[in-house]
């Protein structure tokens, strides 16, 4: 028989990467971590320069759990000779790139990543009491045997089903990197979106417009060019504390705060509505005409292609107006989408799923069975609809991550607090005054 491992990770991005970090010095963790793809790349097309991580160099893969792990971002620094040159920075917020390379640096140096595998199902054998892991290696279908498995499969670029899609002048953000010297022989180049990524985008366009002399424009069917929400206070809604509170919720309720929080996560970095004003402003010194629209409270209702253009139909929904206009290319930061563990047919009848084929998930970030086994199934940055907004944040990784280990190991590998933050978000007996 094959090795058995204690844990296999589907999925290698930052949060498994980090379940690797964290599991390769234990000795009594064996973990395997599959990917699909031939080295470990975070979105690729989104590292542009100039752009850095919306959280602080701390949210590495180890650090808020263990930061003496020889896996940190400054032991990054320290090995490759930047420790020096990140210290006279004096920024925690690092560049986008080189947290790409520090995960490569990472992922080069543990012993229980393997790529080119994709992982096709996952099967309960009662036989061996083991989850059995079905998957394809240079053609050939192979097995793998765990006495646990964690899903970390990531989010795939989603576009709205405009008439186009697809389309090759219609392209979603994160190919941008790739496609973007295309654009520069463009008469009109349309961004749509309302996050970072929409901004990070026309802000590149923007600065190379003089360049290329194309007319630029920018729709969001948000109500406004926004911040992130980015307060002290504030920022502790991505916290293990408000993770708990937040579980504790009947699920309407968790529905009706996920759709108010949207500036939590999905907002603009104010650095970069700062860097875009400061364009604009010094584009129009000396009454310049400005090549420019942007234009919040619009949807992009459909993208039909005539006579070689895109035509984009428009509704502005205060105002309740439709209007057209052509460009020649459409550049989507219309968000992500996470895959459905239903697409895994052996999971369907273990795994209890919701009304929207979301898995239903327990506290500790596995997921509800019906029948109870001592194998797990756990999730990373699947649950958002169960544990709220610090899902798919790199900050909270680590610290899922620590959760989902000491259940693997039977014992407190990484110690677990119950209160990290200064407020608190609900009633607790503490707080009750007799």
């Amino acid at each position: 028989m094959k090795k058995t491992y204690d844990v296999i990770g589907v999925g290698l991005g930052p949060f498994n990467l980090g379940m690797a970090a964290l599991t390769e010095d234990l000795e009594e963790v064996d973990a395997l971590l599959l990917e699909r793809n031939s080295s470990f790349q975070w979105h690729p097309g989104l590292l542009l320069e100039g752009t850095t991580l919306q959280v602080p160099f701390l949210a590495d893969l180890v650090t808020m759990v263990c930061p003496s792990s020889r896996f940190s971002f400054l032991a990054y620094l320290h090995d490759i000779g930047r420790l020096y040159h990140f210290y006279f920075l004096e920024n925690f917020h690092i560049p986008r790139k080189e947290y790409n390379a520090y995960c490569q640096w990472v992922a080069n140096r543990l012993s229980s990543c393997q790529y080119g595998v994709e992982v096709k199902d996952v099967t309960w054998s009662d036989e061996k009491g083991l989850y059995v892991v079905q998957a394809e290696l240079q053609g050939q279908t192979t097995f793998f045997y765990a006495k646990h498995v964690v899903f970390g499969i990531g989010s795939e670029p989603h576009l709205p089903n405009w008439s186009t899609v697809p389309s090759n002048n219609v392209f979603h953000s994160a190919e941008f990197a790739y496609r973007k010297e295309e654009l520069t022989s463009a008469s009109t180049i349309t961004v749509v979106g309302s996050g970072q990524s929409a901004a990070e985008v026309f802000l590149t366009l923007l600065q190379e417009q003089t360049q290329h002399q194309y007319e630029l424009r920018w729709y969001t069917r948000s109500d406004g060019f926004f911040p992130m929400e980015y307060s002290k206070l504030g920022l502790e809604h991505f916290s293990p504390d408000y993770t708990n509170y937040f579980y504790q919720l009947s699920q309407h309720k968790k529905g009706e705060q996920l759709s108010k929080q949207d500036l939590l996560y999905k907002g603009i970095s104010a650095d970069t509505i700062s860097d875009i004003y400061q364009v604009l402003y010094e584009r129009t010194i000396g009454q310049t005409p400005l090549n420019v629209r942007m234009m919040s409270k619009t949807s992009i209702v459909d993208i039909l292609e005539k006579a070689g253009k895109l035509v984009l139909k428009a509704n502005q929904w205060e105002q309740e107006e439709t209007f057209e206009f052509k460009s020649d290319y459409v550049v989507a930061a219309t968000g992500y989408k996470t895959p459905s563990l239903s697409t895994f047919q052996g999971l369907l009848g273990d795994v209890m799923f919701d009304e929207w084929a979301r898995p239903q998930v327990n506290e500790q970030y596995d997921l509800k069975m019906f029948t109870e086994r001592d194998g797990k199934l756990f999730i990373q940055n699947g649950e958002m609809h169960t544990h709220g907004v610090g899902a798919p944040d790199l900050g909270l990784g680590a610290y899922r991550n620590a959760v989902i280990i000491n259940q693997i190991a039977g014992r407190e590998v990484y110690k677990i607090r119950s209160k990290n933050i200064f407020q608190d978000f609900g009633v607790t007996k503490s707080l009750v005054e007799v």
